[in-house]
């Protein structure tokens, strides 16, 4: 990369923040001690939220390539973007094809309670509501429970035609088994926190059936994705969900840094809102928040053990 007339050697300086807020902040105070000139992260809602606010009191750039809670850019923070599309899109979506597209009439809520869980389902709740679903019960769990036995025989009384869970894989799979013991029928839809391998895993044949989001194109049909797929799978084995975000998520943040002639965040903070990058995963262009234009959500549903593309809702 060249910056300002000279070659720029961009060196990456990692830290696991293990999903919980009160690391994810140490690790952020860390990262603004060490005077990093701008921020990839953080993967969890639960984590970005907490973070962002120490990195807009140091001024950084923090584009997240994967927390998708509208919290996020809706704090006012001139430096804090996204590259995916947040739940408030994706709950829109998954609202509305529960309701039409799997012809959910009666629908159980279970959420995690964390910022993404919680969104989520909210957000969906709205969206199902709107396309006349009927919610006939809303239940909590949280991100560390294993056994949902008395959740789901309570949600198996009220009969429901669809479950939706707000949460991630390890709560989603074990569910999904026990609704199975338990004999509950309904159908079992989930957000991008059950869309992984792991689930896939844990869940084993339970996991037929299961419809799930991801925020984004799937990797074949991105712009550039089957390229970035040879590239990345050649350098470093099977691709990660989230890689090409976090590979547009440097790129943006390299080409204002250009525009501006500077790696100082004070400098080429303005040029962020001016971004329209040409991406792996789509063409980039932020809103006055800080969203992803236009960002597209895609469901998908476990086929022989397998997630097959459903439909691709482009968003406006």
């Amino acid at each position: 990369v060249t910056i300002g007339g000279q070659k720029v050697q961009v060196e990456l300086e990692s830290e696991d923040d293990q999903a919980d807020p009160r690391i994810a902040t140490t690790v952020a105070q860390k990262f603004v001690d060490d005077k990093v000139s701008g921020i990839i992260g953080h993967l969890n809602s639960g984590t970005t939220i907490p973070s962002s606010r120490i990195y807009n009191d140091a001024g950084l750039v923090q584009i997240s390539p994967s927390a998708t809670n509208p919290k996020y850019t809706q704090q006012g923070y001139k430096g804090a973007y996204r590259v995916m599309a947040n739940d408030v899109q994706q709950g829109k979506v998954l609202g509305e094809f529960a309701v039409k597209d799997m012809a959910a009439k009666k629908i159980a809520i279970i959420d995690d309670r964390t910022a993404y869980g919680q969104g989520l389902a909210d957000e969906f709740e709205k969206a199902a509501k709107a396309a006349g679903g009927n919610i006939v019960v809303h239940e909590f769990t949280n991100d560390k429970a294993s056994d949902f036995t008395a959740i789901l025989t309570k949600i198996k009384g009220v009969a429901p035609d669809l479950v939706f869970y707000g949460g991630m894989d390890g709560q989603g799979a074990p569910m999904v088994k026990q609704m199975q013991t338990l004999g509950l029928k309904a159908q079992f839809l989930g957000g991008d926190g059950i869309h992984t391998a792991e689930f896939m895993k844990l869940a084993g044949a339970a996991a037929e059936g299961v419809t799930a989001s991801l925020p984004g194109v799937p990797l074949e049909q991105m712009p550039h994705g089957a390229d970035f797929k040879q590239k990345f799978e050649g350098k470093y084995g099977k691709i990660q969900l989230y890689a090409p975000y976090c590979y547009d998520a440097m790129m943006v943040m390299a080409e204002a840094m250009q525009r501006a002639n500077s790696t100082e965040p004070a400098k080429y903070l303005p040029e962020m809102a001016k971004t329209n990058y040409n991406g792996v995963t789509a063409n980039i262009k932020f809103d006055d928040k800080g969203d992803l234009q236009g960002g597209s959500i895609t469901v998908y549903r476990v086929v022989k053990g397998d997630w097959q593309v459903v439909k691709t809702v482009t968003g406006q």
